[in-house]
């Protein structure tokens, strides 16, 4: 009896959460999670770098679940299993059958990007499950269901804005779609103009934080494009694309978006290569980062599996629908290792060395020097980062401990206080990165300040007493993580609250 292929898109789904799974505990927690985790601590409408669902997410959790890796890492796991599902349910409305939906699922289920993404807790775990909900619900609309629909399709758009900002550049690249492709009846309809204001009353509240603190988001942007990112080239950032997504993947996303655009039976769902297309052009032309355009590509995996499954039938290639998808699943187990940390960090180098996929597709300065990639680099040396400083606050006299700072340099730093931090006896931590900075000193005066970590060397300056205490040592974190001096400083030369604005870090 043959398997249904809602079956087989649940197997594609559950192998997603297993593999996730199976490397879920392997490192410690990543930068982004510990800083989103102090997020949650202080609940706001915005933050200086990323709207507010994710610091509601990781409040959420932490309260629901716990705080352990595996707790904070569930729902991103989840969400990745979903993603792969829904790609699958995707090829079926283009009119993929049973094979374009195993299809589909099999280049999303190994994609890399896609399981770093999901392998800890950020807005990029669920912006490709929010960009797919989106798609499906429009489709839907283009094969005549209610016109309704847009309502639902501008709150899926409302909850993706409060997640991540770039939720705006998928809504602008499907109304560019639908008016490319000449699907004019839509714009007729008053439902897609009130699911657009749906979407921005569910904005609004993050509009007016930024708003009424500067715009910090525009300014995080612009600084990390002059001091942080990787400047590349056009052609880098589709060659990025391939590395991503997988190289052997390459045909399945290259035959979507030509099957979208040219074919016959296609004209109706056009709108998706333009959407793409648009996506594309906007983070090109704007110099963001080469994984920005990654949640679009659900859209031509599932075409991709639609159009393959229609030229194996034509060309009557049966082997084809087995050794394809065959060579997917091999040549992404074999990449599997640097999207989820399946291995043992000494095993992982020696296997990296010998495939050194890892080199390719870096989007930072920092990354460059890196032994490690990044995702996996900034999982290494918090907690031992919070245990060297725990004992330069304990070696102060009880009475100075009381009154004494920690200040560090960047927000994974001053997240790993604060997670780590309760258990070993030491205060909150203060620092002037983003959101930190925006936090303040609290009632500290500056009389005693533990400074440490990134940009340390200039904050001391600001002290007139300064003793180096102790240096933290992680062999596999980033560079700028390896090697961090700790310094007990008094005297400064300014109350703090003064001083504040030296240690401003936006980026």
């Amino acid at each position: 009896m043959a398997v249904n292929a809602t079956a087989i898109l649940a197997g594609l789904a559950a192998a997603r959460l297993l593999l996730q799974f199976a490397g879920i505990r392997h490192y410690g927690f990543f930068r982004d999670e510990l800083y989103y985790m102090a997020c949650g601590e202080h609940l706001a409408w915005g933050y200086v770098d990323q709207p507010p669902l994710i610091a509601g997410v990781a409040w959420l959790v932490r309260h629901a679940l716990g705080s352990s890796l595996v707790a904070i890492r569930i729902l991103p796991a989840l969400a990745g299993a979903a993603v792969v599902f829904l790609t699958g349910v995707l090829a079926r409305e283009l009119g993929g059958g049973r094979f374009a939906q195993f299809l589909a699922g099999v280049a999303i289920l190994f994609a890399p990007a896609y399981l770093a993404f999901d392998s800890f807790l950020s807005m990029n775990a669920f912006e490709p499950l929010l960009w797919l909900l989106c798609a499906l619900i429009a489709i839907r609309i283009v094969k005549g269901a209610s016109p309704k629909l847009w309502l639902a399709f501008g709150a899926v758009a409302g909850v993706g804005l409060e997640n991540k900002h770039t939720m705006l550049v998928f809504g602008l690249a499907v109304v560019g779609g639908l008016l490319l492709s000449s699907e004019w009846r839509i714009f007729r309809s008053r439902w897609i103009w009130i699911g657009g204001l749906i979407a921005l009353a569910l904005f609004l509240p993050n509009l007016l934080w930024e708003a009424r603190h500067g715009w910090p988001q525009i300014e995080v942007v612009r600084n990390a494009q002059l001091h942080k990112n990787l400047p590349i080239s056009p052609l880098q950032f589709i060659g990025d694309q391939v590395a991503f997504l997988h190289p052997l993947a390459f045909p399945v996303w290259a035959a979507g978006l030509m099957w979208l655009l040219s074919g016959r039976e296609t004209k109706r769902f056009r709108f998706f290569g333009w959407a793409y297309l648009t996506v594309m052009a906007i983070f090109i032309l704007s110099h963001g980062k080469s994984y920005y355009a990654l949640p679009v590509y659900t859209l031509l995996m599932a075409a991709g599996g639609v159009a393959i499954e229609r030229f194996s039938e034509s060309r009557a290639r049966p082997w084809l629908r087995v050794a394809f998808p065959a060579l997917l699943i091999l040549g992404g187990l074999v990449a599997a290792p640097f999207g989820v940390a399946l291995l043992p960090v000494d095993v992982f180098l020696r296997y990296a060395r010998a495939l050194p996929y890892s080199q390719v597709a870096k989007t930072e300065r920092d990354a460059l020097q890196a032994e490690l990639p990044q995702l996996y680099a900034d999982m290494f040396g918090w907690d031992n980062m919070a245990s060297t400083v725990a004992g330069v606050y304990h070696s102060l006299p009880a009475a100075e401990q009381q009154s004494c700072a920690i200040l560090a340099g960047n927000y994974g730093e001053s997240g790993a206080i604060d997670y780590y931090g309760p258990a070993l006896g030491l205060p909150k931590s203060i620092g002037g990165h983003n959101s930190y900075y925006y936090w303040g000193p609290r009632s500290y005066s500056g009389s005693c300040v533990i400074v440490f970590g990134e940009r340390s060397g200039d904050f001391t300056k600001l002290f007139d007493d300064v003793q180096l205490a102790a240096t933290i040592t992680s062999p596999h974190a980033m560079p700028n993580e390896q090697s961090v001096p700790v310094y007990i400083c008094r005297k400064p030369r300014a109350p703090l609250s003064v001083l504040w604005p030296n240690f401003k870090m936006i980026i």
